[in-house]
């Protein structure tokens, strides 16, 4: 049996060696189908490791309140269009919520920014120490805010590399200078290190930081003393994250006295919400892009099943020949089976080679991130096979069901 199937094989390529023309158009569909699978798989995988570092970049086990929304003469505002939150939220959160490892508050505006001949529009935030730990900022040069910053309302920033790109010279050294921000001197204490986009978008390293109290006190204004733009929170371990929200929602209605049937005044995410919805939408774009690439395939087998037919008539005499010297109905099943799947077989290789070089094409020419794994090799060559084996069972089948007599007159 396994020379019948070895000398089947050898045979098969030989066949399809007589007209290699033909046969390469007919694997075409399937090369097509199995290197836009990869390609396609590798573009969404690439997307997915892009969003997990940038929802990374947030922070260890970050959670993030908002204010809720305000209703005007039957109006509802958008969110945070609303002051419900406060500085004694936050520190009081941190006493009722054992898992909390931390709390910070912090408030932001788009603000000029100054310095020396140059000047650019960049977001400035308010925000307690802890913030920074928070969110997980490192820094290439200087540090960070401290309490007595915040004790003493001083008039010290960190900034961010998009906002140094903007204001300094290549070159020159932004600590230790003085900025000035809604024409409010500050010296420059820190430079935070690079994080790249957030996982909505937006550019992180467009920031500066500075006390919140001076924000409050001498800059953006407030009001009210104490009320915040957002509470963050973090805990020690991911999977405590949603029993700390659930703390932290009956905290704060319980601090802000919601009755049962009011809802609640502020919004809490996390990273894992951000990262569902996010991963959620790539994960249904791969689909669609896969689904989209196996039509391909699909085309690919459609194209294998109509040459064999045709080779099934071009060949009637020699299938009706091998029938009369003692060939039997499975033999030439399986024949006409193992031509249709070399077919597949040669294009799902070849398909597999375009596939890895055109994802690796895409993160040279076009800069997006790609990742070809394992997994998606193996299922689009073991679809291509499928296919090939699902198209060709007809062409065989009616092969095998030739009647050797009439076969033998075929002209």
């Amino acid at each position: 049996m396994n020379a019948f199937l070895l000398l089947t094989i050898v045979t098969a390529f030989r066949i399809l060696g007589r007209n290699r023309l033909r046969a390469g158009l007919t694997m075409l569909g399937i090369i097509i189908g199995v290197g836009a699978v990869i390609a396609m798989v590798s573009i969404g995988q690439g997307a997915k490791a892009v969003v997990r570092t940038q929802i990374a970049s947030m922070g260890t086990n970050v959670i993030i309140i908002l204010p809720g929304a305000m209703t005007v003469s039957g109006v509802r505002g958008g969110q945070g269009s609303s002051v419900t939150l406060t500085v004694s939220d936050a520190l009081d959160l941190k006493k009722r919520v054992p898992l909390l490892s931390d709390t910070a508050w912090a408030k932001r505006d788009v603000m000029q920014i100054v310095y020396g001949n140059r000047n650019w529009n960049g977001p400035v935030n308010g925000i307690s120490p802890a913030y920074l730990t928070i969110r997980d900022w490192a820094y290439t040069s200087g540090g960070p805010i401290t309490q007595a910053d915040m004790d003493a309302a001083a008039r010290v920033a960190l900034v961010g590399q998009t906002v140094v790109e903007n204001l300094f010279e290549p070159g020159e050294e932004p600590t230790g200078s003085t900025i000035r921000i809604k024409n409010v001197p500050f010296k420059v204490i820190g430079v935070l290190a690079p994080k790249g986009q957030s996982a909505q978008g937006s550019d992180q390293d467009d920031i500066i930081f500075i006390p919140f109290t001076t924000a409050e006190r001498k800059l953006l204004g407030t009001q009210f003393l104490g009320s915040v733009g957002a509470i963050f929170a973090s805990t020690d371990r991911p999977d405590e994250l949603p029993e700390a929200v659930e703390g932290i929602r009956a905290g704060l209605r319980a601090r802000h006295r919601l009755q049962p049937d009011q809802p609640d005044d502020f919004t809490i995410r996390t990273q894992v919400d951000i990262g569902k919805v996010q991963e959620g939408a790539g994960q249904t774009l791969t689909i669609m892009m896969f689904a989209v690439a196996s039509i391909s395939l699909l085309v690919g087998g459609i194209g294998i099943m109509n040459i064999l037919l045709v080779s099934v008539t071009e060949r009637t005499r020699e299938i009706g020949l091998r029938m009369a010297v003692g060939a039997k109905r499975r033999h030439i099943l399986i024949q006409f089976l193992i031509e249709a799947m070399t077919l597949s077989l040669v294009g799902g290789v070849l398909g597999i080679v375009f596939g890895i070089l055109g994802a690796r094409a895409m993160t040279v020419v076009a800069g997006w991130p790609t990742i070809t794994s394992v997994e998606s090799v193996v299922l689009s060559f073991l679809f291509s096979l499928a296919v090939g084996l699902f198209f060709g069972l007809y062409p065989a089948n009616k092969a095998s069901r030739l009647n050797p007599i009439e076969a033998l007159r075929y002209e």
